[in-house]
């Protein structure tokens, strides 16, 4: 029998690997199988990464973390991002709460981790409304609990008892609530749905079908790609500019800073003189910062506009990453609704 290679082994060989371009496979049910010292080290991470953003979701007994605006606390709002940590499914190395109906997961496991989130959140008998993501601008008005397939990228109600949900693994989940008028919104906004607006128009929405007055509106953007790891093409680049006046100022340049390259530079010469490449610049998009700035055009007030501040693709011990995990990875999901049994706001607004 062959002996394993050792940890070391195989990172040498993956360093040589990236320097041509390529990387080594990984059998989703053999090489990412962890095990329990790794899992615990695993946990340790994330406990390590909410402490240094300050912002340490709520844990359960189970292990699963839940994230939460800490001024949404009323007794009829149900709401929450979940992360990965705590669920019962294996194919992605570790015991992860896969909210996602994706193709490497079985149904029963993303059904056991959704009830076992549910339960965390408080969401009672409330009724999960979940979209078909098309990372569109289209946003559902919910007036009664539906069992019919929605497509789109947004949802509001008012309707006690209906838990509005979408699903991610870097894009950005966008929650709304008019604290007032007992309002709630649910928005996926990828960079294309931000392009089309998908939380500005539905936001707009809610101004228009619930009367919402602007000084009641609270908003929670969940945990997303950040800037640092969000590196993008022209056609993106493009695609914002089109749209908004304010488009460069949510883009940066990064350099490739790779200490690769600066350890084995004979491993990237050229035969551009002197002997090297140009330092590779990347332009870099902030998701965040596009949507908070319709959240305001929308007229949400900044001071009522809670950021989780969690990089998806920085924390994959934590949080799922398509980008990171090259698009082998669960999904996670924030949700928010008026409980079940909770009273209905009804009628004009009086001031």
């Amino acid at each position: 029998m062959s002996k394993s290679p050792t940890k070391n082994q195989l990172s040498q060989l993956d360093r040589w690997l990236r320097a041509g371009g390529f990387k080594r496979g990984k059998h989703p049910q053999g090489a990412l199988k962890r095990s329990r010292d790794a899992r615990d080290a695993r946990q340790a991470v994330a406990t390590e990464e909410l402490r240094t953003v300050g912002k340490r979701p709520k844990k359960t007994p189970k292990g699963i973390y839940v994230l939460r605006p800490p001024k949404w606390r009323r007794s009829w709002l149900v709401s929450g991002f979940s992360t990965r940590t705590g669920g019962v499914s294996t194919i992605f190395g570790g015991k992860d709460l896969n909210l996602g109906l994706v193709d490497a997961d079985s149904k029963a496991a993303v059904e056991k981790n959704r009830r076992a989130f549910l339960r965390v959140v408080k969401a009672g008998k409330s009724h999960l409304v979940s979209m078909k993501q098309v990372h569109s601008g289209i946003v559902h008005v919910l007036n009664a609990p539906t069992n019919e397939s929605l497509t789109g990228d947004g949802a509001i109600t008012n309707v006690p008892g209906l838990l509005l949900s979408v699903k991610v693994a870097d894009c950005v989940p966008v929650l709304v609530v008019d604290m007032r008028k007992k309002a709630v919104g649910a928005f996926h906004a990828g960079w294309r749905g931000t392009v089309k607006r998908i939380v500005e128009n539905g936001v707009g929405r809610m101004r228009v079908e619930y009367d919402s007055a602007p000084r009641d509106l609270h908003a929670a953007i969940g945990p997303c790609i950040g800037q640092c790891c969000y590196a993008v093409g022209d056609e993106v680049i493009g695609e914002f500019r089109s749209q908004f006046a304010y488009a460069d100022k949510l883009f940066r340049e990064v350099f490739d800073d790779d200490p690769l390259k600066k350890k084995y530079p004979l491993l990237f010469m050229t035969q551009r003189a002197p002997g090297h490449g140009p330092v590779a610049a990347q332009t870099h998009l902030d998701l965040v910062e596009a949507n908070r700035r319709q959240l305001i055009a929308a007229g949400v007030a900044e001071k009522n506009i809670w950021i989780s501040g969690l990089c998806t693709s920085c924390n994959p011990d934590l949080l799922f990453s398509h980008r990171k995990e090259s698009g082998f990875t669960g999904r996670m999901m924030g949700v928010i609704g008026v409980r079940s049994g909770a009273s209905r706001h009804v009628g004009p607004r009086k001031d």
